[in-house]
């Protein structure tokens, strides 16, 4: 069994920065991908960032040049930080990693989701 913890939501003015962190820990052999989605009242859930084990990395149109993921492998702990944030980016976060527990399998973890509200 993987777990995953975010943390690091919360409130922040338009223009501000934020910085989400989640780590993952249990029955670990290796993580392919670590990434970031959100979900907005009222809209279908979307991703933010994802970062691959190899360093490729995607961003959403809509952040990139003002959100930022990056990964500490030794930590298993993948981060975004949100610059410059819009209150359009206001939604629930959640962290996803596809995680091997053995060298034969592959499963999919979610995390519990970390609100996010960007507001004056």
């Amino acid at each position: 069994q993987v777990q995953l913890v975010e943390s690091g939501g919360g409130l922040v003015q338009p223009g501000g920065s934020l910085r989400l962190s989640c780590a993952a820990s249990g029955s670990i052999f290796s993580i392919y991908f670590m990434g970031w989605y959100r979900q907005a009242p009222g809209k279908e859930r979307e991703q933010v960032a994802g970062i691959f084990s190899g360093g490729s990395i995607n961003y959403a149109e809509s952040v990139k040049g003002r959100f930022t993921i990056s990964r500490d492998n030794a930590k298993n702990t993948v981060y975004l930080q949100m610059n410059s944030v819009k209150p359009e980016d206001t939604a629930v976060y959640y962290c996803n990693a596809v995680v091997s527990t053995t060298r034969f399998d592959t499963f999919d973890y979610w995390g519990q989701g970390t609100q996010v509200t960007v507001s004056s």
